[in-house]
């Protein structure tokens, strides 16, 4: 069973309860096992200058489901839990971002794994980092040392943990 890494956003709606609820959504879900909760970060957000500091957390579960049925899943969470797609990185309700599924590599319409901008991203990169030091990309790339430079050259995007972990 792989083990599957989530990112999750939210700057709308009570952003600390959308991750919560999320994260109940998530463990809920048929052949998905919760393992693990990062802690909530803040981050400033990409898009759309206009709008509110994201929320991000990122979980990580044991997984039977094929990528494409997770994803479908994923969905559903941020449609219940009021996500309209209207802009592209515009303000939401929730986000649910698969980043990695174990060491599967996909390109399909719908999906890309590993996620396309996982590497260039530090509020997706921090919290994974947190509950997965070690973990690599499936080209054998180790995440921590991706991650220290990447927050080397952004010292301007500023990455705060607000909160313990999501599931303490």
């Amino acid at each position: 069973m792989p083990i599957v890494y989530l990112a999750l956003g939210s700057n709308l709606s009570r952003p600390h309860w959308q991750l919560r609820l999320a994260v109940r959504s998530i463990a809920a879900l048929p052949q998905t096992t919760l393992l693990k909760c990062s802690s909530i970060y803040r981050s400033s957000p990409v898009g759309p200058a206009i709008q509110a500091d994201y929320l991000n957390a990122v979980v990580a579960v044991r997984c039977t489901l094929r990528p494409l049925s997770l994803l479908r899943h994923t969905q559903a969470i941020e449609t219940r839990q009021g996500r309209k797609r209207r802009q592209r990185w515009g303000p939401r309700s929730l986000d649910i971002d698969v980043l990695l599924f174990g060491d599967w590599q996909l390109r399909h319409s719908r999906l890309i794994l590993p996620h396309p901008r996982l590497t260039e991203r530090l509020f997706a990169m921090q919290p994974l980092l947190e509950i997965a030091p070690d973990v690599q990309l499936p080209d054998g790339r180790r995440i921590q040392p991706i991650a220290e430079q990447l927050a080397l050259g952004n010292r301007h995007e500023k990455i705060i943990r607000t909160s313990l972990p999501l599931n303490g």
